[in-house]
């Protein structure tokens, strides 16, 4: 396996999507929060509408200075994806999604060395993950990342079925 980790093209747009549909439904179902597969797969039924590639398109072609878009591909395949933006006061890790046949294999440690560089060494950085998924915390404090305690729900991730997605905030610290 040589994962390659690159700045995504028009021709990885699909791939990118495919690799959050398929990790979305791999994740976050959970009877305890009220997410069905249902709610996932309504969240995504849209998502390889031309409208919706033309929106993921734009982002990945118009990346903004303060924001980095990378993918992790198996040869022409996206396997994984990063996300990550520089806000005025913090560092915000929005993503990194690996398919889950690929998960184990080192990817996301490749995409978070390769966006580290990115962020400003002058502020924080932090993710935000479902409080419920131990493998991603698992990840994310193995890189450094601490619970900072806070635990909320954004309306974005509000499913079909009224159940939103429990989430927590955790951090590097810049001084630590």
């Amino acid at each position: 396996m040589d994962i390659k980790i690159v700045k995504p093209t028009i021709e990885d747009v699909r791939g990118t999507i495919e690799v959050q549909y398929k990790t979305w439904l791999a994740t976050y179902p959970n009877k305890k929060a009220g997410i069905t597969i249902d709610d996932i797969e309504y969240r995504y039924k849209d998502a390889f509408s031309p409208e919706r590639l033309k929106k993921r398109e734009e982002m990945i072609v118009s990346q903004e200075p303060n924001e980095k878009y990378i993918v992790a591909k198996d040869g022409d395949r996206v396997v994984g994806m990063c996300y990550a933006v520089i806000h005025e006061d913090k560092n915000q890790l929005e993503a990194i999604y690996i398919l889950p046949e690929y998960h184990g294999r080192g990817i996301g440690t490749k995409l978070w060395n390769a966006v580290l560089p990115f962020f400003d060494k002058t502020k924080d950085i932090y993710v935000e993950v479902a409080d419920y998924n131990e493998k991603a915390i698992g990840f994310y404090k193995k890189l450094g990342f601490i619970d900072t305690g806070r635990r909320f729900s954004d309306e974005r991730f509000k499913m079909k079925s009224g159940a939103m997605l429990p989430e927590m905030e955790m951090k590097i610290s810049v001084t630590q």
